[in-house]
């Protein structure tokens, strides 16, 4: 099966370095004191013409340096990785190429290195807009050069997005919509606006273990927050077409829509995962985590990957269906049907729909605002 071509082609490649690790973040990220770029740049090379040949000449939509901290690489290291990208895969007429910074002066300071090299979106981790939460988050940087950093990335980048975090410790509902009325007037085209969660294996989580973590808000009051943000974004031209995910139109991340509508991406580089149709069937790729076990791997045995898993139609199905619902467009029935060789139960859409949850229309199922805010559990009421 080819069902990927309904989702597009990207590739995600992860940097895992830091300079610091922040005390909430629960991501493959490590605090390195000296990183030999060159070493790294060869083994992505590496990694990108093993996967190329594989995969053949389909035509790759986007790209997207995550992290870690990827605005950590030098654009020299970003250029060498981008040269044999465009080697590797005929690109698309518009391909999007992302790369996530930290809004510090020396990150800024790089911009335009990464625009020569073929960058063209920047996501920024602004994540508060005051200097006290900031430094609870671990931030390196101030607000003040949060709002710099970001000014040079308009002037540099046609398409600039930034995250927020919001339910924070001490903040209230009407401090928040302060905020990000003042973030919207930045004149920023993508937001991706997350709620503060608390994971375990984090500082954040050794904390409130110890109940030491003082001062998050209670659900009703996280609940109050999620509805401020669609209700300000909404006016503001900046509707959700993702739960966590806002945009002016035209400004949507396409790397991150072929992830929810279930396209094919390859993963490379230290924890990454990746979704790969080969020979009509289709595997789940992921890789070490520890840096130095990836660069081990690429470089004595000639491949980054643990040995992949094939995913069952079945499996597949109920992938399409989590994701896709998280979409504001929602997932389309039939194609749902082919992968799962059932449709969705009939009657548990009716259901949803009388509560407010869902909506159908013109073949496809979707999840309404209200039905966004519990996503999980409608999920659970369709999956069979």
């Amino acid at each position: 099966m080819e069902d990927w071509r309904n989702g597009g082609f990207g590739l995600y490649l992860h940097w895992p370095f830091c300079a610091s690790k922040c005390p909430y973040c629960d991501f493959n990220s490590h605090v390195a004191a000296a990183i030999d770029q060159e070493r790294w740049a060869r083994a992505y090379v590496a990694e990108i013409r093993r996967v190329a040949a594989e995969t053949g000449q389909r035509v790759l939509d986007t790209v997207f340096f995550g992290g870690g901290t990827p605005s950590l690489m030098a654009p020299e290291t970003v250029a060498t990785v981008l040269e044999a990208v465009r080697a590797a895969w005929p690109m698309a007429n518009d391909a999007e190429i992302t790369l996530e910074a930290n809004p510090g002066s020396a990150e800024a300071g790089r911009f335009r290195g990464y625009r020569e090299a073929g960058v063209t979106r920047v996501s920024m981790g602004v994540q508060a807009l005051n200097d006290a939460d900031l430094r609870r988050l671990g931030r390196m940087h101030t607000a003040a050069g949060a709002r710099a950093a970001f000014d040079v990335a308009r002037g540099v980048f046609d398409r600039v997005s930034f995250d927020l975090i919001y339910a924070r410790q001490g903040q209230t509902a009407e401090g928040w919509r302060a905020e990000l009325s003042e973030a919207l007037a930045m004149a920023v085209d993508h937001f991706s606006l997350y709620q503060l969660t608390v994971e375990e294996g984090t500082v954040f989580g050794a904390r409130a273990a110890r109940g030491q973590l003082k001062g998050l808000p209670d659900d009703d009051l996280a609940a109050d927050m999620y509805l401020i943000t669609q209700e300000i974004c909404e006016k503001a031209g900046m509707p959700a077409y993702e739960v966590s995910n806002h945009a002016r139109e035209g400004a949507e991340s396409r790397h991150n829509l072929i992830y929810w509508r279930a396209g094919d991406y390859a993963g490379i580089g230290p924890g990454a995962h990746g979704r790969l149709t080969l020979d009509g069937h289709r595997h789940a790729t992921e890789t070490p985590k520890g840096p130095a076990d990836w660069l081990r791997a690429v470089e004595n045995c000639g491949s980054g990957e643990v040995p992949r898993e094939l995913l069952p139609l079945a499996d597949q199905a109920a992938e399409y269906l989590m994701m896709g619902l998280r979409l504001a467009e929602g997932i389309e029935l039939s194609r749902y049907q082919v992968l799962a060789r059932e449709p969705i139960n009939d009657k548990q859409i009716s259901m949803l729909m009388d509560a407010g949850l869902v909506w159908r229309a013109a073949g496809r199922l979707g999840a309404t605002a209200e039905g966004r805010a519990v996503l999980n559990g409608v999920i659970r009421e369709l999956l069979p």
